[in-house]
């Protein structure tokens, strides 16, 4: 049994609001990127794949050859439909119960022992599941016609998490899952595998605790944020006395 993982980074980032894709924004030195792999590469998996648009012209320049890392230029019109296209691509490397870990270009800071923690977790388990957090805040859904929007209603919040990547399956899960999804409509790869599990065809994704550190960067001004959340992770713990 193997462990792969798969690195969707082929949007544009339209709401990034730059002139190049939001995987490549510097942050604190280095390409958002590359910072992402920094981390994955502390789980010792047996391969890393980035899925690239088929044009990508910053790949080459902002990250080049990286051991154990290849670079495929088969991303698709969204994030599922990427997903879905990598794992077809890389299909002859994995067999059945193989692990395939999806992580997010745009997360870069997730932390190692939050990683440790899902591959702990998870490892025995038949179908998988994905980092989350229990959602602490009191949700409100807004007005539809309204502007400015005001409050519509306040949602109840019990077992409401928000969902974080990676997200962890088996490979033959999350191929028949994402092959389900014909359309790429799916935001992320355990929505997939939850209409899977609706079939019968297998359990349901298991929710693993994650870190309010990892973070997902959508504007420029989260960059600040992240740069932020990687000084902290730097500073040596301070011992209590």
């Amino acid at each position: 049994m193997r462990t792969w993982i798969v690195v969707p980074a082929a949007g544009g980032g339209a709401r990034f609001g730059a002139a190049h894709p939001k995987q490549y924004a510097d942050l604190a030195g280095a390409p958002v990127l590359a910072r992402a792999l920094d981390r994955l590469e502390t789980i010792g998996a047996d391969g890393i794949v980035v899925a690239l648009a088929p044009d990508d012209v910053h790949y080459g320049d902002a990250i080049g050859e990286r051991a154990g890392v290849d670079a495929l230029r088969c991303g698709g019109r969204t994030r599922a439909d990427t997903v879905r296209r990598t794992l077809r691509a890389i299909a002859g490397r994995c067999s059945d119960d193989d692990w395939v870990l999806v992580h997010d270009a745009a997360r870069p800071c997730v932390p190692e022992e939050t990683l440790g923690r899902l591959v702990a977790q998870l490892q025995n388990d038949e179908v998988g599941g994905l980092l989350a957090l229990p959602l602490g805040d009191t949700l409100k859904r807004a007005t539809a016609s309204d502007e400015p929007p005001r409050v519509l209603r306040t949602e109840v919040r019990n077992g409401l998490w928000l969902a974080q990547t990676p997200q962890m399956f088996r490979y033959r899960l999350l191929v028949a899952a994402h092959a389900r999804d014909a359309r790429g409509e799916c935001t992320d790869d355990a929505q997939a595998v939850e209409a899977l599990s609706a079939t019968g065809v297998c359990a349901r994704p298991r929710l693993v605790t994650g870190s309010p550190q990892n973070i997902k960067i959508t504007y420029a001004a989260d960059l600040a944020l992240a740069a932020a959340i990687l000084a902290m992770q730097r500073m040596p713990m301070t011992r209590a006395r």
